[in-house]
């Protein structure tokens, strides 16, 4: 709801404070004090286009700004910290600040929680919070959506049940639609593809790459193409460990044999001698080991010759093949094969694949036919229900011979939502033609008609703050009373703002805001000047308010007695 709203340099307006509150809260004052101001702040808090002419003579600029407690889970409240608003926490809610400054120039600024932020931000975090009724082009039920979000509310559990089985059934069926769809137009050119794959596939399995092969075969055919200098290699290294004739001193066995039993034969003086001669024995054996591989790496290059260093680059051509049109290497390869292999698979299975989906979609069909018409039995009865409760309401509002169509007609198609297109209409008098909300009636009339439904579907879809302006233009007496009223049952559950001129409905408020308007005598240097304060009523002050309201004389017992007389009635139990 919203706490406060501040307001400066707005109209005749310099500079107020309204302190708000849970219930309903009527703005009363004077023909001309500024009263509408309040709507008009409201509206450029909720994103309204920026009019200069509403900023104050002498001004620079214009400032609405409101503090709203929110919910921890409100979708505004997301909203405004995606802005990258300042939330504050306070007895498990969340505090909010909204404002708007509307330059002289014309040029506005918007800010979200102490962040600038677009003027369009404060419209959609406004709109999932306040709903103002008093002008056309603010009807909180403007659009055929909202309507048919309202109806299915009113309708309650009867709907649910079958409106989510439909939903998900939709769901699947888009989906499966859409596969179809796709399957069938593009077949050709899965067709393609699928050839394309098959002939990549059996050249590959041609070829029968084994994984790492190309890495390995590099390997070999580098051993191969100098064989002659390994040979080489291998030999001198041989003969270096076990031939006698390869230097004057002997080869390194014998060498590391006479090194060892040098040592054993004076080890018993000195234990550390014995253990170099030990490693000495190690060493010889490995040495002895060594020239052992030695020989046979030699012998395996004399069996290894130019035919298979030809087999070997042949098969090194293959894998080149493969290398080049599909993977930089054959582990690659192989595992774009793979994949490519599953993709075949799919492709080549789309017969079989259309002929599931088109089972599918039948069985879809019907059960979504079915459930559509349930959907539209139960939003019928609904509407019915709906245009008879708020027919009650519009009699108890001065306007008995008005009367709410709500139209639930077959869309053609299906939808999202069902079947059905819904439309609230108005007729505002026999004979007339029913027309969509907002046309053809005047500003009070409408928000009579709009307070009318909101009372009836207060427990259903509320917003938390309405505000209803002109709501009681043209009415009086008992009319004037019933809206009173049903405001006062509307601000049950939720906040309810009301500017209006008559004491019959600002008898109903939990919290009477007053505007009060002062001027200066015109001079011949000026034309004088109109200012207006606000201010929140004590219980004295409310009945000296409502006694201006009723007889224009404040101070006049009788008047007085009357207002104390509506107040009493007004109370909540005698609601």
């Amino acid at each position: 709801m919203i706490e406060e709203i501040r307001i400066s340099n707005l109209g005749v307006i310099t500079d107020a404070t309204l302190p708000l509150g849970k219930g309903l809260s009527v703005v009363t004052g004077e023909t001309g004090a500024g009263k509408t101001m309040v709507v008009t702040a409201l509206g450029m808090l909720l994103g309204a286009r920026a009019d200069a002419g509403a900023v104050r003579t002498g001004a620079r600029s214009a400032v609405a700004e409101a503090v709203l407690r929110l919910s921890p889970d409100s979708p505004a409240l997301a909203r405004a910290a995606e802005a990258g608003a300042s939330i504050e926490e306070y007895d498990g809610d969340a505090e909010l600040m909204l404002v708007r400054t509307v330059n002289a120039d014309g040029r506005s600024r918007a800010h979200v929680g102490g962040r600038t932020a677009p003027v369009g931000t404060l419209a959609e975090i406004g709109g999932q919070l306040v709903a103002v009724h008093g002008q056309s082009d603010q009807l909180r039920l403007r659009s055929q959506s909202a309507q048919r979000e309202a109806l299915d509310k009113f309708a309650g559990s009867k709907l649910a049940k079958p409106l989510t089985a439909y939903r998900t059934a939709y769901g699947r069926w888009r989906e499966a639609s859409g596969e179809l769809q796709t399957l069938r137009s593009e077949a050709r050119e899965r067709l393609r593809e699928a050839e394309g794959l098959q002939l990549a596939l059996e050249e590959i399995d041609g070829v029968d790459p084994q994984p790492g092969e190309d890495e390995l075969l590099k390997a070999e055919a580098t051993k191969l193409a100098n064989v002659e200098q390994l040979r080489a290699a291998a030999l001198l290294a041989h003969q270096a460990l076990v031939s006698e004739e390869f230097t004057e001193t002997g080869d390194a066995t014998s060498l590391v044999d006479t090194a060892k039993r040098t040592l054993e034969q004076v080890q018993e003086e000195d234990p550390e001698l014995g253990k170099a001669a030990a490693r000495l024995a190690e060493v010889g054996y490995i040495i002895a080991d060594v020239a052992t591989e030695l020989a046979s790496y030699g012998a395996s290059l004399d069996s290894e010759g130019p035919e298979r260093l030809a087999e070997l680059e042949a098969r090194r051509g293959e894998l080149a093949v493969l290398v080049r049109k599909y993977a930089p290497s054959i582990d690659e390869v192989l595992e774009w094969a793979a994949v490519s292999r599953a993709r075949l698979d799919e492709l080549t299975d789309d017969s079989s694949r259309i002929e599931a989906l088109e089972a599918e979609l039948a069985t879809l069909d019907a059960e979504l036919a079915s459930l559509s018409g349930s959907i539209t039995t139960v939003r019928a009865k609904a509407a019915a229900d709906l245009a008879k409760k708020v027919g009650h309401e519009l009699t108890a509002l001065a306007m008995p011979d008005a009367k709410l169509q709500i139209d639930v007609e077959p869309a053609g198609e299906l939808g999202p939502h069902g079947a059905d297109n819904i439309a609230f209409l108005l007729k505002p008098h026999p004979g007339a033609p029913a027309r969509p909300l907002g046309k053809g009636a005047s500003g009070g009339e409408l928000s009579r008609v709009m307070l009318a439904i909101e009372v009836v579907l207060a427990a259903v879809d509320p917003v938390p703050t309405f505000v209803f302006d002109e709501v009681d233009s043209g009415v009086g007496g008992k009319a004037a009373v019933e809206i009173g009223r049903r405001l006062a049952m509307l601000a049950r559950y939720v906040q309810v703002i009301v500017v209006t001129h008559l004491p019959q409905v600002a008898a109903f408020a939990d919290h009477h805001i007053r505007v009060y308007k002062s001027s200066t005598k015109a001079t011949a240097k000026d034309d004088g000047v109109t200012a207006s304060d606000v201010r929140l009523l004590t219980d004295e002050e409310r009945v000296t308010e409502l006694a201006r309201m009723l007889a224009g004389q404040e101070e006049s017992e009788l008047a007085r007695a009357h207002a104390q007389e509506l107040i009493d009635a007004a109370k909540p139990q005698e609601r």
